[in-house]
Formats: structure tokens, sequence, C-alpha cells
């Protein structure tokens, strides 16, 4: 099946699931039971095929659960990081799920048992906590059992119809695709409720082939703002030739989010032993300054939110900020986020950030932080981007990429806003491939392109107040008419003396007409 087929069957079936709950539960809410339950049924067939080995004669379904030895199970917490017994499977609760009076109850059993054989392993905080987003017992779902029951049956059975064959071989990515669409479906709310929180698949590529560019091996790749992980996985996708040595690391502050984060590393196929994700506020509370420095940093943290900053006196002689002399404002984080994955940059990587615009030319404590990026040398590029490309914003943003191994004293500006970098779509606009391999060809040759690239002088900058919008180095191409004003002056005089002739021709119909 082709990746435009397996799209088109995905959002049908999961409309068609939102039809079947519509008006008992909210599409934001509905969103979490839809993704609870692919992940349900990926790692149940995922457990399966690892007990199973390829050996056609095993059904692990079918398997009687007394006959699971404590000797299996250990083996399989270890490798996998999680134990489901048989009757425990997705296969087996969807198999029954319209009869079984007690499903709301049995499936937070079960969500409750694959969490707990973790305990006490080296995977318990991977697993810890991923199913708290799906409440089967909640009002949401309804105020009876029956009511319960009745939308959780047809959530898993809309979810069991889903024929992709194995995950690992979709040509689509199916968790990615279906948050995707319920996002789009959803959109008043999703940029109130997580829209932010998203980075739809095309300009994760473009942000992974940013920051992992000619690099034949990095040592892990970082997200500070990870959200749902796609920024992660895209880098995992796009360079499955490459490796990422010591894998996934990002920290969320939404506790909704950072489960789907987790939830997406498993439906990837990335085992619990090589990926990270904390929950916390990055800004405040880092995790991970024991494992820096991360070779590529990729980020979308949120535009322009209130921090702590001066408030908090400690924060200036924090490593991160310290440098700049200078933080953030409280007001604008969006800097604090720029030097947090600065600081956790290594010495031979680079970080492609998703920023607002507004902080590359607004004055104050921005400006300052900006003097300090440009003086050191540490922006190889600003890519403005087109309008439109995200959920819950029709913002033009920019991409940032910083670098501490550049060996000339200049900074790129590509504007990438134009038509030709861009796919005008119903709801948002889409870079296609060759969107992304134009700006991936500016980026890589650093050639000036009349109107859309430019080398400039970093001493230039510091003479223009560092100001670093793109707009302020890239002429805007001028695509109005050209006008030819020797050939327009005597079409003028030819209009005028046909004007003169027929007014000769009126005055003498009306000289005749009075005689």
């Amino acid at each position: 099946m082709t990746s435009i087929a397996q799209r088109q069957e995905l959002q049908a079936k999961i409309w068609k699931i939102a039809n079947d709950v519509r008006g008992s539960v909210d599409g934001w809410d509905f969103k979490q039971f839809v993704l609870g339950t692919l992940f349900y049924r990926f790692i149940s067939e995922n457990f399966t095929n690892y007990i199973e080995g390829g050996d056609e004669s095993v059904n692990y379904a079918n398997y009687p659960d007394k006959e699971i030895t404590p000797e299996i199970k250990d083996d399989a917490i270890k490798t996998k990081g999680y134990f489901i017994y048989p009757s425990q499977l997705f296969v087996n609760v969807a198999k029954t799920a319209n009869t079984n009076p007690n499903l709301n109850t049995d499936l937070k059993a079960i969500f409750d048992a694959i969490e707990s054989s973790a305990n006490g392993y080296p995977s318990e905080l991977a697993i810890k906590g991923l199913f708290a987003d799906f409440d089967t017992t909640s009002t949401r779902l309804g105020n009876t059992v029956e009511g319960k029951n009745s939308r959780l049956a047809a959530v898993l059975k809309g979810v069991e119809e889903l024929n992709f064959g194995n995950f690992e071989d979709n040509q689509i990515d199916l968790f990615g695709d279906a948050y995707e669409f319920l996002i789009s479906n959803y959109a008043a709310n999703a940029g109130k409720s997580g829209g932010e929180f998203f980075t739809p698949q095309h300009v994760s590529k473009l942000i992974a082939q940013l920051a992992m560019h000619k690099q034949t091996a990095v040592n892990k790749i970082y997200d500070p703002a990870a959200g749902s992980g796609s920024l992660l996985l895209q880098a995992k996708k796009h360079f499955d030739n490459h490796i990422i040595e010591d894998g996934f690391y990002g920290q969320e502050v939404n506790h909704t989010t950072y489960n789907l984060a987790r939830m997406n590393m498993f439906l990837h196929n990335i085992n619990y032993d090589k990926f990270n994700i904390a929950l916390g506020d990055t800004l405040r509370n880092p995790h991970y300054g024991d494992e820096k420095p991360f070779d590529a940093i990729v980020s979308n943290p949120p535009y322009s939110i209130n921090w702590i900053g001066s408030d908090d006196p400690t924060l200036i002689n924090d490593d991160r900020f310290a440098p700049a002399g200078v933080l953030a404002p409280k007001s604008k984080a969006d800097f604090a986020f720029v030097l947090h994955a600065l600081s956790y940059l290594s010495s031979k990587g680079r970080a492609a950030i998703v920023c607002f615009p507004g902080i590359f030319y607004r004055g104050g404590a921005e400006q300052k932080i900006r003097k300090y990026l440009v003086d050191n040398n540490f922006v190889e590029t600003i890519i403005s981007l087109a309008p439109n490309l995200f959920y819950g914003t029709s913002i033009a943003v920019n991409i940032l990429v910083l670098s501490k191994h550049k060996t000339d004293n200049k900074t790129q500006f590509i504007d990438a806003s134009g038509e030709d970098f861009f796919k005008k779509a119903t709801n948002n606009n889409i870079l296609l491939d060759e969107h992304i391999d134009a700006v991936m060809q500016l980026f890589d040759s650093k050639a000036d392109v009349v109107h859309v690239a430019k080398m400039i002088d970093n001493s230039e900058i510091a003479k223009n107040d560092y100001n670093l919008s793109v707009s302020s180095y890239i002429e805007a191409k001028d695509n109005r008419e050209i006008v030819d004003i020797t050939q327009l002056n005597a079409e003028i005089s030819e209009t005028v003396e046909k004007i003169n002739r027929l007014r000769a021709d009126i005055d003498a119909i009306v000289k005749e007409i009075e005689a």
C-alpha cells in the first residue's frame, strides 16, 4: 500500500471512530483515546513478535497465561522493558470488546499491569505512567459503565480495523500522522491545548537535516522542548544509516505530551535503553546536564512564553545564561531556550531551533543576547520560512542554526518564504521534499543567490545594531509588472487621438441634428 493510500485509510478510519463517539467526548480528549489505543495495539504486536521470534508454529495470543514462567517474564522485561500476558494482548481484548461488561475496568487493570511489570527493572522510568492519559474510567467517556464500554469498544474495534501489516513496514509515520490529523481537525482547540507542542512532519524533516548535516555519526540527539517527540524521530527516520550512538534525549513540561513522546519512541522501535525523555521545566530544572554535550540538537520551543527570568537572581550565574551577561525578558523566554541549547551543544555539532521572528530585531536584553551570539560567531544561518506551516498559528517563523565550529566570521541568511519554497494547501501550507532539498542546497553551498540567500560579515551585523532579521539583509524580489514608459506614452497619445476624432465626429452629428 502506498503512503498516500495508507494515510487516506488512516484518516478515514479515525474519522469514523470520531463519528461513533461524537457528542460524548470532546475532540481534544478523544485524541488521547485514539493515540493510546494505537499505542496499546503496537506494543501488543511488537511484544508478540518478540516472543514468537519468527517461529510460525508459535501463536502467543493463544497461550494460557499460566504457562508463562517467571524466567520467561524476567528475560522479556530485561529485553523489551515491559511484559504483556497473552490474555492482556490488544487482539484478545478487542475480540470481545463489544460484549465485555467489564471492558473499562479490565483495560485499566491491563494498563496498570503493563506499567507495573517494569517495577524494579532499568526500564521502570521509561514505562511508568505511559497510560496515565488513557483513563478508561473517566466520565468523559460517559456517565454509566455501559456508556463508557460502548465508546471504548468503538475505539478498540476502529483501531483493530486498521490494516497496515507490521507497524515497522508502514510507508507513513502512523502515530505522527494520526496525531497530525487529529490536531488539524480540532485546530481551534489544538492551538490552546497542544498544537504548539507539535511540529508538522515536513518541517521536522528540514530541522533534522539541518542539525545532522554532514555528520556521519553523532553521540546523541537532544530536544529541550520535546513535545510529542516528532523532531527527534525525524532524525531517526531520515538518518537510519547514520549512527546515533547513545540515543535520543528530550525534556517536556507538559505531562500529556511527555507521555506521547515516550509512546512515540516505542512506536518507532526505539528500545527503552536508547531513549531518555524527562518530565519538567527545562529552563528552571534542566535534566541531562551530566549528559552534555550533544552533537545534534533540534527544537521548536513555545513562542514568547513567560518565565521566571530576573525574578530568580541565581539564574544570571547559571552556566547556560551567564556568558551572555543578561537573561531573556520575563515575558519572552525564546532566547532562554536558545542559550540553553547552545550550552548543551558540542564543539562539532549543530542546533536547529524554530524561533519567533521578533527575537531577531527587538531591542533590550534580546539585542544584547544577539550581540553575544554574533560576536562569538555562534550563528551559522537564519532561515525565514513561509507563513502558515504550523497548526494554531499563521506566523512565518524562522529557523536559527547554531554552530561552534564555523571557519569564517560570516552569518548566512536564507529567505525561504517565497512560493518556490512551499506548496499552498487547504488548511496549512506544506514543505515538499523538493523545497527541503532546495533549502539544504543553499545551506550547504553558502552561496549568494539574489533575493534568496546571502552571506553577511559579522562586522556588518554589528553596525546594524545586531539585527538578525532576514529581511534586513535580503532584498525582496519586486514582483510588480515592469512598464515600458516610452511604449506607454505612445499608447496614451494614440488613445487621445482616437478620443479627439470621436469627439469631432459626435460634434458633426450634433450640428446636423440641430440644423
